[in-house]
């Protein structure tokens, strides 16, 4: 199998699961628990909470909550700091989230909360004077992702960050789900208030994530109950899961494949766009404004459902977008945004690159593509 689509979900690192392994077998201390066994789970959850922290340059480990993944980090976030702030019912985010922020935003709407939507161009990326425009004395929260999952398009997060502090008291909250682990990240030199990660997505299990929470900010507990995570969150800790989010982290920060990365994606995008006078890029033109591993692709006028069935029958892994949407009719909401047009939009590939990809994975990818979009172009001929 050739894995192509690693900005759905990572393949759990073997050393990941080697830190998980005793948790789950003979080290199974509750860590709320003030015997021996329980002192050492807490041990190793305080030991992952400091590994998250250096990953995302934290100024310290108390800023990390642990959290079920990406989307409950995003609603707590959002959610937290509205329940606590009646006062401020608007929101900023844009047009291009991922469903966790943009569906949740959809139905603050319906209870009373006000949305701004940020447009974005054909590139995906919005002018920082909309937002400015955009910011009232009653914005409580401005919502942006810090890498599209679709695209891999970069928003300027420190930029975002000085308009809002320069002309409000909102809080920025960044969904950095996509963009951890992928690229350096150091929240120590960034105006970011709350920053959401998602284990799955740099080689952790399911089912594990955390939301930065600088010093400073107070969020009401997402979970009410027992007071575990610092009274932020209740409920006994996921503890082999959080110990395998630590593991994970520490392999990221330590990582030192990302030009190797980016050269197959590089040569992947190269030759496709190359190869296909069908093929068009959706996304910044610029490689320096995307993540280094994804790279969304257009085959005009074909459906790119058919060719992603027709890659897995040759055990090639890809997406059409988001793995959230993935098993619906529905065509990508981000690209409806940028304003593809549908024929465009309709056959677009995402190829999302990982560590574990190797130059043959990229040669019979093309190779493959050649055979069933060259199939696919001549039937439109026909």
């Amino acid at each position: 199998m050739i894995y192509l689509d690693n900005n759905a979900t990572t393949r759990v690192a073997p050393e990941v699961f080697d830190a998980m392994r005793p948790h789950l077998t003979d080290e199974w201390g509750n860590p709320s628990s003030a015997h021996a066994p329980g002192r050492a789970a807490r041990q190793a959850i305080e030991l992952a909470r400091e590994q998250v922290a250096q990953l995302i340059g934290a100024a310290h480990p108390t800023e990390i909550a642990f959290t079920s993944g990406g989307s409950e980090s995003n609603n707590w976030a959002i959610g937290g700091f509205l329940e606590q702030n009646p006062d401020k019912r608007h929101i900023i985010t844009t047009t291009v989230e991922h469903e966790a922020v943009r569906s949740l935003c959809e139905h603050l709407t319906n209870i009373g909360c006000e949305v701004t939507w940020l447009e974005v161009d054909r590139n995906g990326e919005f002018d920082l004077d909309d937002l400015r425009k955009a910011l009232r004395p009653d914005t409580g929260i401005v919502s942006v992702m810090m890498a599209n999952n679709e695209t891999g398009v970069l928003f300027p997060i420190r930029e975002i960050g000085r308009v809002v502090r320069e002309n409000s008291d909102a809080l920025l909250h960044v969904d950095g789900v996509q963009a951890v682990g992928k690229i350096p990240i150091d929240l120590k030199e960034l105006p970011v208030d709350l920053f959401s990660i998602s284990g799955h997505k740099f080689h952790s299990p399911k089912g594990v994530g955390a939301l930065y929470i600088k010093r400073g900010v107070v969020l009401p507990p997402f979970v009410i109950g027992g007071g575990q995570e610092q009274g932020r969150r209740s409920g006994t800790e996921a503890v082999p899961n959080i110990v395998g989010l630590g593991r994970a982290s520490q392999l990221a920060k330590e990582f030192t494949g990302h030009d190797q990365i980016r050269s197959l994606r590089d040569r992947l995008e190269d030759q496709v766009l190359a190869r296909f006078p069908i093929a068009e890029l959706n996304g910044a033109a610029s490689r320096e404004k995307r993540l280094p591993n994804t790279s969304n692709i257009s085959f005009a006028g074909c459906d790119g459902s058919e060719i992603m069935m027709q890659l897995d029958m040759a055990g090639i892994c890809v997406s059409t977008g988001s793995a959230c949407h993935s098993v619906s009719a529905e065509g990508s909401a981000v690209l409806q945004a940028m304003k593809v047009p549908n024929a465009i939009a309709g056959g677009s590939i995402r190829f999302s690159l990982g560590r574990y990809n190797t130059t043959d994975d990229i040669e019979t990818t093309l190779s493959a593509l050649v055979r069933i979009v060259g199939s696919a172009n001549r039937q439109l001929a026909v």
